[in-house]
C-alpha cells in the first residue's frame, strides 16, 4: 500500500529537492575518483613505456656487449694462430740449433736449446695496447726469420764441411788400438836392412773389426802380393786408403761404404809376423803419413 497519494505535492517537491541536495552534494566526491581512476591510467601507462623503454635499451647494450665480446674472441683468436706460427718457427730453430750443434761437435752443455733463456729487469710495469703487441709479435717475426736463414746457411756451410771431413782418411781403422811401427825407413823384420814402411800398424786380434776411416767405395777387395787379403777404399778427392793382412774380407769391389763400417777382419795373411792391421793413405797416387790426417782424439793414439 503506497502512501504517495496522501503526500502533498508540496511536500513531494521537498524531498526531491532534498534528493537532488544530496545527489548534488556528492559530486566532487565523484569526479575527485575519477580523477584518481585515470591518473592511475595515465601513471600506468607511463610505467609501462619506461619498462619497456629500459627493456629496448638493456637489450640494445646487450647486443653491444656480446659484439664487442665477440671481435675480442677474433682478436684473441688472430692472436692465437700467430703464437701458433711463431712456436713453430721457434721449435724449428732450435731442431736446426740443435743440429748444427751436432754438426759443429760442440761441446755438451754449451748450448742447451731447451733451457729457458735468464732474463730480468726492474720497473713499473704498464699495460700494453694491441697495436703495441701487434707491433711486436711482427718484430720477433722478422727476427725468426732472420736468424733462420742465417742458420740455414751456417748448416749448409758445416754440412758441407762435414762431407769433406767424412771423405779425409781421420779416423781409426781399429777400435781402442795402438800404433806398433810407424811410417818411414825401418828395420826390414823379414829381410834385414833398411826398406820403406808405408803406412802404420795397429795391434789387434784375428778377427776384429776392421773400420772404414772414411767414406767412401771399396775399390779393390782381394790378395796382394806381401799385403795379403787387401781391401781398398777411394773416398774422391784424391783419397785412397788400404788395410792389409786380413783374415777375411766383408766388401765387395764397388759397394759404398761410410765412416766406421766394418769393411774386413783382422789377420796375419802376406808378409806378417803377427795378428795385426796395416793402413796406408794414398793422395793423388802417392803414399802418404797417415798420422797427418788422423784425429789427435781417434783411439788409435790411446795407448
Amino acid at each position: 500500500m503506497t502512501f504517495d497519494k496522501y503526500i502533498s505535492p508540496r511536500l513531494r517537491n521537498v524531498g526531491l529537492l532534498d534528493r537532488g541536495h544530496r545527489l548534488g552534494a556528492s559530486r566532487p566526491g565523484v569526479y575527485a575518483s575519477a580523477l584518481l581512476v585515470a591518473g592511475l591510467g595515465i601513471g600506468l601507462g607511463v610505467a609501462a613505456l619506461s619498462t619497456s623503454s629500459l627493456r629496448s635499451e638493456v637489450a640494445a647494450q646487450q647486443a653491444q656487449i656480446e659484439d664487442t665480446r665477440r671481435e675480442a674472441q677474433r682478436e684473441v683468436n688472430a692472436l692465437a694462430a700467430r703464437l701458433g706460427e711463431l712456436q713453430a718457427e721457434a721449435n724449428r730453430l732450435n731442431a736446426l740449433g740443435e743440429r748444427l750443434t751436432r754438426i759443429g761437435q760442440l761441446q755438451d752443455g754449451e748450448f742447451d736449446f731447451e733451457k729457458p733463456v735468464g732474463v730480468g729487469g726492474a720497473g713499473p710495469v704498464e699495460d700494453i695496447s694491441k697495436p703495441e703487441l701487434d707491433e711486436g709479435l711482427q718484430q720477433l717475426d722478422a727476427q725468426f726469420k732472420a736468424s733462420g736463414e742465417q742458420l740455414s746457411v751456417l748448416e749448409s756451410l758445416l754440412f758441407s764441411r762435414q762431407l769433406d771431413l767424412n771423405a779425409v782418411p781421420s779416423r781409426s781403422p781399429v777400435g781402442r788400438s795402438y800404433i806398433t811401427s810407424g811410417f818411414g825407413y825401418r828395420a826390414d823384420p823379414f829381410r834385414g836392412g833398411r826398406a820403406l814402411h808405408k803406412g802404420l800398424d795397429f795391434d789387434a786380434n784375428t778377427g776384429d773389426p776392421v773400420y772404414a776411416v772414411a767414406d767412401g767405395v771399396i775399390s779393390y777387395s782381394g790378395v796382394r802380393s806381401g799385403y795379403g787379403k787387401v781391401v781398398e777404399v777411394d773416398h774422391g778427392n784424391g783419397y785412397v786408403t788400404r788395410y792389409a793382412h786380413n783374415s777375411r774380407l766383408s766388401r765387395r769391389v764397388g759397394e759404398l761404404v761410410r765412416a766406421g763400417q766394418e769393411i774386413a777382419k783382422a789377420g796375419s795373411t802376406g808378409r806378417s809376423t803377427g795378428a795385426h792391421v796395416h793402413f796406408e793413405v794414398w793422395e793423388h797416387g802417392k803414399v802418404v803419413n797417415p798420422r797427418n790426417f788422423l784425429s789427435q782424439q781417434s783411439p788409435l793414439l790411446q795407448g
